[in-house]
């Protein structure tokens, strides 16, 4: 369709096309067998524990909640991203409809900020297991988990509604090649004919403020943690007491180091290749997801016996 803005006539696109690693066609060979593998093992592994968590009723307690919502929200960003990106690599499907890339965009804003407050709620869940052990079952109730998880939903998805709402009122025309993957706000954008400085702005200070805040808080909540472990003088109390929040920290500590890595690789993205932060930011989908229910499968031992018992019943 053509459109005619002050004299001048613009060919309005209907379609994006996915320009994913074209500049490194080798880069696709090596990269789809790790990234098929991965993502199988990301599905496979978050179905296990959902449905682990699922028949063992000694499993159905707040922590193992929370844990499942985040396999939920793992496995919907495996499926969101990672099927389309094995498409292009096989079968160089690279169109992608508005309304996907929209969805798309959304899907991965949303839900992996709300994979941060998740992460932010189980460290509050750790923090009063811990330093208020005794008010512990008053506090961390199923309603807690029920509230938790409307809050973070609501929290986020109206948090990024705009981001994608603003990118598709953009005017497109001309060129329609996005330089990545996935289709990110600021890839996406970049295509339009109008000034996007609002809707990078928007980005800018949601991301910062719902990411920022959450850091800030699981923080302060392994600050006290800490605190308070150091205080234990029962021979043993110290090391149970780390070992009840070690696999949630280390699940932080990867989501928030791949996360750091990224977004310093793309402040310095002239000094890097410009596939690499492209990379970086497809192994954020998948790597996670496929580290979360193994480390709390390998380091939770409630959550091992269940496997093992449904495995003996054979389901």
């Amino acid at each position: 369709m053509t459109t005619q803005q002050n004299g001048t006539v613009f060919v309005e696109i209907s379609d994006f096309v996915l320009n994913c690693f074209v500049r490194s066609p080798s880069w696709k060979i090596w990269l789809s067998v790790p990234l098929s593998l991965l993502f199988l093992l990301a599905m496979g592994a978050n179905a296990i524990l959902l449905i682990t968590i699922r028949l063992e009723a000694s499993l159905h307690e707040p922590m193992y909640y929370l844990l499942s919502f985040l396999s939920m929200l793992d496995i919907v960003l495996c499926l969101n991203v990672i099927p389309k990106v094995l498409a292009i690599f096989w079968f160089d499907l690279r169109p992608i409809s508005f309304s996907a890339c929209f969805l798309q965009m959304f899907i991965m804003n949303c839900f992996m900020a709300m994979e941060s407050c998740i992460f932010m709620i189980m460290a509050y869940d750790r923090y009063v297991a811990i330093c208020q052990p005794l008010r512990y079952p008053s506090i961390i109730t199923d309603q807690f988990v029920i509230k938790a998880a409307i809050f973070a939903l609501a929290r986020n998805a109206l948090m990024t509604l705009p981001i994608p709402i603003l990118s598709s009122r953009l005017f497109y025309c001309g060129e329609n090649i996005i330089e990545n993957c996935i289709c990110t706000n600021m890839s996406v954008s970049r295509l339009s004919c109008d000034k996007a400085t609002i809707n990078r702005i928007y980005q800018f200070v949601a991301g910062w403020t719902l990411l920022g805040s959450d850091l800030i808080l699981i923080f302060l909540s392994y600050t006290l943690i800490l605190r308070a472990v150091l205080r234990l003088k029962a021979e043993g109390a110290m090391t149970k007491a780390l070992s009840t929040c070690g696999s949630h920290f280390i699940l932080i500590l990867f989501f928030s180091t791949i996360l750091l890595v990224f977004i310093l690789t793309h402040v310095a993205k002239k000094k890097v290749s410009p596939e690499i932060p492209i990379l970086l930011n497809l192994l954020h989908h998948v790597i996670p997801a496929a580290l979360n229910p193994i480390v709390y499968g390998v380091r939770t031992q409630e959550i091992k016996q269940g496997i093992q018992r449904l495995l003996n019943k054979g389901w």
